[in-house]
């Protein structure tokens, strides 16, 4: 009797986990349908190619970068008000909510601009002391969690933050990304926000 009782608790205690991480995902998608729609969409696919997708992002990115624009660190007018009243369970249960959504990406894009911008991804552009993006990003653009996924990411989006780097306009992050930001062309960065755009 005493084995089945410890057998049980210990049942019990397994489960609460996985009770927790459904609450908080019930409560991140209560969230997600409130506010974050409005930009992101239901499933983090962008309503416009001026917001990041979402879907497919690491989990401990996203609540990083929510806390950053809660903290102010992370400039936006938009996103302060969206996070005032955020806790940072409730901001972890939404990275975990858009780490889980399928991720997309743009499909067409100019073969030629986004040559250039593949020659810039893997090798970098060793004239101007550009690095590649693989070697902080991955091959394939999925970073890490700490380096967000690039992706598929909105080929706009990434043109507007590549350009917030060089002004320091943004600078919650590593600071590596304002030395590279500085020296890439307008060219260079539509091509690799191209070619990024167009990463499964």
């Amino acid at each position: 009797m005493k084995g089945k009782l410890v057998s049980a608790g210990l049942s019990l205690l397994m489960a609460l986990p996985v009770a927790t991480q459904a609450a908080d995902l019930k409560r991140a998608e209560e969230i997600v349908g409130g506010r974050c729609f409005l930009c992101h969409g239901m499933e983090g696919e962008a309503a416009s190619a001026l917001y990041p997708r979402l879907a497919g992002q690491h989990a401990e990115y996203i609540a990083k970068q929510l806390a950053d624009f809660k903290s102010g660190k992370r400039k936006s007018d938009t996103m302060s008000g969206m996070v005032t009243d955020l806790t940072s369970e409730e901001m972890k249960a939404l990275g975990a909510f858009f780490e889980q959504k399928k991720p997309s990406h743009s499909g067409r894009t100019d073969a030629d601009l986004a040559a250039v911008g593949r020659y810039i991804f893997t090798k970098g552009n060793q004239y101007s002391g550009v690095a590649s993006c693989t070697s902080c990003h991955g091959p394939k653009g999925y970073g890490t969690p700490q380096l967000p996924r690039l992706a598929g990411q909105q080929p706009l989006y990434l043109e507007n933050q590549l350009k917030q780097f060089n002004s320091r306009e943004r600078n919650n992050d590593n600071a590596v990304m304002h030395s590279i930001a500085s020296k890439l062309t307008e060219l260079e960065v539509k091509a690799v926000s191209s070619y990024i755009s167009t990463l499964e």
